[in-house]
């Protein structure tokens, strides 16, 4: 990954909180999978974490994109901060998101819901190679096959709509939902 100095694009609490109230903010979501030798996803990655409100829930790895920040590089921060250094992601060359994704503050607009702000997520499947171990706010990581994920993503186990993404993400796989 290459450096990237944020501190001149980085933005206080306060100019995040103003910039959240008036502007989408862009994220990056990564789906981790595990491929076997033919690249068949034999398993999806789901981290447990605790939410802004103090929900509890399963997520996918993701956060927002840096002011001049490439979308892979991005990718490849979230993955190591969720993660871990050792993850090893495999990241496309120029990577393709198979969705996009609209939260909004208000519940209902779109399955997607983020209480403090109105964000877009490009949505990405990401094959993982390394040792993964859940990091930061992550509590735990659970490697689940890619039917398990759909009875996960189906029974509304997920939070802000990080279920509709893994039901996407395995159609756009080529998996029943």
């Amino acid at each position: 990954m290459t450096e990237l100095d944020t501190t001149g694009a980085w933005l206080s609490r306060e100019d995040l909180d103003n910039a959240r109230e008036r502007l989408p903010i862009l994220y990056v979501s990564a789906v981790p999978v595990r491929v076997d030798d033919r690249g068949v996803v034999t398993h999806f990655g789901l981290l447990l974490r605790a939410g802004s409100e103090g929900e509890i829930g399963l997520e996918v790895v993701g956060g927002r994109v840096f002011y001049h920040e490439r979308i892979r590089d991005a990718l490849s921060r979230h993955i190591e901060t969720d993660l871990g250094a050792m993850a090893l992601p495999r990241i496309p060359l120029s990577p393709q998101p198979f969705t996009i994704a609209e939260f909004f503050p208000t519940p209902g607009v779109t399955p997607f819901h983020d209480p403090r702000q109105h964000a877009v997520a490009l949505a990405y499947v990401v094959a993982v190679t390394g040792d993964c171990r859940p990091q930061k706010d992550a509590l735990d990581l659970s490697w689940v096959t890619p039917s398990e994920a759909a009875g996960i993503a189906g029974r509304g186990e997920m939070t802000g709509g990080h279920g509709v993404l893994v039901r996407q993400a395995l159609a756009h796989l080529g998996y029943p939902i």
